[in-house]
């Protein structure tokens, strides 16, 4: 019990200060790290993907992807943290184009 409270407490919500999750502020870092700023040219949803799995997050390519796509939708967070260029999905339900798209 006291393993699955801090799981939930350390991965599942987000945090009060800054209201991301662990995966988020990986992704963020990792696009630092990588010079994937806002005032340079677009780079490749895999590209970052890759770079998060590759150094921070060793788990399945899909949890980081669909966690950059939630970022970058207008819709999803109040203020997107991430500019996308290509298909991120509609607040219809349209899921977001293939990580190789993006």
């Amino acid at each position: 019990l006291d393993y699955s409270m801090s799981v939930i407490i350390g991965r599942a919500l987000p945090d009060a200060r800054d209201g991301l999750k662990p995966v988020h502020r990986r992704i963020l870092y990792a696009m630092q790290n990588d010079e994937a700023k806002s005032r340079t040219d677009f780079v490749k949803s895999a590209r970052i993907v890759g770079a998060v799995i590759g150094r921070y997050h060793p788990h399945g390519d899909r949890a980081v992807y669909d966690a950059l796509v939630r970022m970058a939708q207008d819709f999803s967070m109040r203020y997107p943290s991430i500019t996308g260029q290509g298909n991120f999905g509609s607040i219809d339900g349209d899921s977001a184009a293939a990580m190789r798209y993006t």
